[in-house]
């Protein structure tokens, strides 16, 4: 299509024939991208400028011209931008022509709904307002004439060029601070589930402002891939305006699939992972370009101050050794004038060791000389750089900006080929924090901190970068990451031995944490199959410190002191058992005092019993101790319905179980018989506010088992009101049974979608299943519940393989 065929001039320059126009143009599929965007830039130039021309003469208007700023000044209008105009005017003309002018552009755009973000201003009054704020003077910097006096605008643009330039020393750090401030409130970009592409950090927000820089004549932005960075993000807005039909800059998990297919892109990971790449492009431009923005504009300060001390010219910046081939100079880290990167394979990662160690920012020239110039590492990998690489691991929060600058140049997917499929990759589960890549650095960060407790920091920090090297291929993670594990760490120049603990550090990552808080630790067959597992004492210390790393690098609803505490518990276990300690099959417990205390008061009054009790984790060395959570015993007299009715009260109080505990109780009457009493033991949290007090926690109980109250339809209420994300569908629930779970009892477990009173209808399904529950381990991650429930026949002994499936496709189906 040619530029008359979308335009409306000589047939309708009227508000209908634009419309028409632009609609037929968004409406053609071959034609996106920056040839859609200028097109669609063009259309609307010559259809306001037919506006313009046709006002300025009906109101006999002289010395003005209608200037495009911003997005559209660049010529990138999106389905549904906003039209960014100014009204330029000389002043020469009377306020009411002026005005009358205004309203003869403003109000048809108006009428076809557009969206104006417009301004009147002589080029005295646009300076003004340029001076007094900065994002006025960063529009200005992309004007564009669009009708009428050209000169006035060529004008103003050289003047407003030229006020940019002279105030740069105090207009960038302006600028600076408006990009963090804006980073720290929206986000970066490359992490988000839901980005929004303009605004948070790495988004197109960022990649304008870098224009601004380079028009400072400052500095200039890293040129390779930016404009390809800018074109991804500006397409998936498209495709995102043109998926809503909204002005939205938010890539909302329902809409990304449409987006996704809109762009030729096979799913919303797809799309995500593309986002997150550009993203990770700009941000890295953004790290770099301001970077030398503060080295240049210090220098500018420093220069007269210098000139007038030495009375010469200005001194070469002094280097500082750091490493063979590796100096500082000018708070950068770059290459020695000897150092030779095609005949010293390892000097790529000595320098970044040798970054990341003294905290300092690796020069842009020195990673993209290396990029270009080293040499490939022989395979395996020689002991030097296996130490390098673990050096730089271990350097702690530092570690992160020197791996960015190493990936970003894709220098670390040389090293280590197998972490392409990592690379940006996202993560649905909203309990990770960041992509699987950026997580994997994490981890290693937090690792460095947990060294010390250890015999083989090395092996700790590269299992931490790679312990979920999975992902992305076929099937369970962890079987996946085990045989990539291997052959990375053989890469890596790690012997026969060295290589089956990474591997199996890899295998077993999430055993600790999973078995913790899923599993009955006083079972001996929990402690041996985690024994089993691991093998040997060494593996097992390496596995709790790695366990720990991979918690906190994910997110603050990973671990807890609860999560902690079990997990250590565990490990002390299984240490025991490595140590040669067998352990020995439990015997029913006694109850405690508190607990034969409650059940004789419910056994005296035939009614329930309850007592709430804060526990407290042991201090930690630089701080308070602090609540691990409440322990909520209940005793009352054996009848049906236990279970569901304790479950659904707790859950109407909005306290969220982290585990509970069932026992039978025989006690004798005052007639010399005995009577059957249940003891619950529960460790609950309170969702948000103060807890309920017990009273009215055994209230409850007590009209709910007397069927006063009805918990069902409460709860109903309850979950009819739980927020969930639209267009968001959960997984349906899987319950299984664990194999070899224990050999005391039948061990259930449960997946689903977290919901108030979902632990109360578990319990109603395993009552209806006529089956005893003998403990139950609860365990929360984001928006998913996983939970075990050890059960037992009538007669207290582990369900037949037959029953045990039945039973768990009945708890199924009452979830479903």
């Amino acid at each position: 299509m040619t530029r008359t065929e979308v335009t409306t001039g000589s047939e309708d320059s009227g508000p209908s024939g634009y419309a028409a126009a632009r609609l037929r143009l968004l409406q053609q599929e071959a034609r996106s991208g920056p040839p859609r965007r200028a097109a669609l830039a063009r259309l609307t130039d010559d259809w306001l400028t037919a506006l313009f021309t046709t006002a300025a003469a009906e109101t006999g208007m002289r010395g003005a011209a209608l200037v495009a700023v911003g997005g559209y000044g660049r010529g990138e209008l999106s389905p549904r931008s906003d039209l960014d105009l100014l009204l330029l005017h000389d002043g020469s003309a009377d306020a009411p022509a002026v005005a009358a002018l205004a309203d003869r552009v403003w109000y048809p755009a108006w009428d076809l709904g557009l969206a104006l973000d417009h301004s009147v201003r002589t080029p005295t009054e646009a300076r003004k307002a340029a001076r007094e704020d900065l994002k006025v003077q960063l529009g200005l910097l992309d004007a564009r004439a669009v009708a009428g006096d050209l000169g006035l605008v060529a004008a103003l643009r050289t003047e407003i060029l030229a006020d940019w330039r002279n105030q740069a020393h105090k207009r960038l750090p302006a600028l600076d601070e408006l990009c963090r401030e804006r980073g720290e409130r929206m986000g970066e970009l490359q992490f988000l589930l839901e980005p929004d592409l303009k605004e948070a950090r790495g988004g197109l927000r960022d990649a304008t402002a870098l224009r601004a820089v380079a028009a400072s004549w400052v500095a200039d932005a890293p040129r390779e891939g930016l404009a390809e960075a800018r074109r991804t993000l500006l397409d998936a807005r498209d495709a995102l305006h043109l998926t809503t039909g909204r002005s939205t800059d938010r890539l909302a998990l329902q809409e990304q699939d449409q987006v996704a297919a809109s762009l030729g892109l096979l799913d919303a990971d797809a799309l995500l992972r593309q986002v997150y790449e550009a993203a990770r492009t700009v941000s890295y431009a953004t790290d770099v370009t301001w970077r030398e923005v503060e080295r240049v504009l210090r220098a500018r300060s420093a220069r007269p101050r210098l000139r007038s001390l030495l009375g010469g010219p200005k001194a070469a910046p002094e280097r500082t050794p750091l490493a063979e081939g590796v100096v500082e100079a000018d708070g950068e880290v770059v290459l020695a004038r000897t150092a030779r990167p095609d005949k010293d394979p390892v000097l790529t990662l000595r320098a970044a060791a040798a970054a990341a160690e003294s905290g300092l920012p690796l020069s842009r020239h020195l990673v993209r000389h290396l990029r270009d110039t080293a040499q490939p590492l022989p395979v395996p990998w020689p002991a030097e750089a296996r130490e390098e690489l673990v050096t730089l691991l271990g350097a702690g929060e530092s570690t992160v900006a020197v791996w960015e600058a190493l990936e970003a140049e894709g220098i670390v997917t040389r090293l280590l080929p197998d972490w392409e499929r990592v690379h940006c990759r996202p993560q649905r589960n909203p309990v990770h924090t960041w992509t699987v890549d950026r997580h994997l650095v994490e981890t290693a960060v937090r690792a460095s901190f947990l060294t010390r407790r250890v015999g083989r920091p090395d092996l700790l920090l590269v299992a931490a970068l790679l312990h979920d090297i999975g992902k992305g291929w076929p099937g369970d993670h962890s079987v996946a990451g085990e045989v990539i594990a291997r052959d990375m760490a053989a890469r890596i120049g790690f012997d026969k031995q060295d290589t089956g603990v990474v591997a199996a550090l890899v295998r077993h990552h999430l055993l600790l944490v999973e078995t913790a808080t899923r599993r009955d630790l006083d079972d001996p067959a929990t402690v041996r199959a985690v024994a089993d597992a691991v093998g040997s004492a060494s593996t097992l210390e390496l596995l709790h410190a790695l366990t720990e790393a991979d918690a906190l690098a994910t997110g603050p609803a990973a671990w807890s002191s609860w999560r902690a505490l079990l997990v250590t518990d565990l490990v002390k276990r299984v240490a025991a058992l490595l140590a040669g300690e067998e352990p020995t099959e439990p015997e029913p417990l006694a109850p405690s005092a508190e607990q034969e205390r409650l059940a004789v008061e419910a056994l005296r009054t035939g009614e329930p019993v309850l007592a709430l009790h804060t526990e407290q984790e042991p201090a930690p060395q630089d701080g308070e101790p602090g609540p691990v959570g409440v322990e909520l015993h209940i005793a009352l007299p054996d009848r049906p319905g236990v279970l569901p009715a304790a479950a659904g009260v707790l859950a109407l109080h909005r306290l969220t179980v982290r585990s509970a505990d069932l026992r039978a109780v025989e006690l004798p009457t005052e007639l010399g018989e005995s009577a059957g009493l249940l003891v619950l033991s529960w460790r609950v949290a309170a969702e948000y506010g103060s807890l309920p007090q017990a009273a009215r926690l055994r209230a409850d109980l007590v009209r709910t088992l007397d069927g006063s109250l009805d918990i069902r339809a409460r709860l109903a209420e309850r979950e009819a009101a739980y927020p969930r994300r639209r267009g968001v569908k959960a997984p349906p629930p899987r319950v299984t049974v664990a194999p070899a779970g224990s050999r005391l009892a039948t061990v259930i477990e449960v997946r689903a979608q977290d919901a108030p009173g979902l632990l109360h209808r578990i319990g109603r399904a395993l009552e209806q299943s006529a089956v005893r529950v003998r403990s139950a381990h609860v365990s929360t991650l984001g928006a998913n519940a996983v939970d075990a429930f050890y059960v037992t026949d009538p007669d207290g002994g582990p369900l037949v393989p037959e029953r045990a499936a039945q039973v768990a496709g009945e708890v199924e189906k009452a979830l479903g």
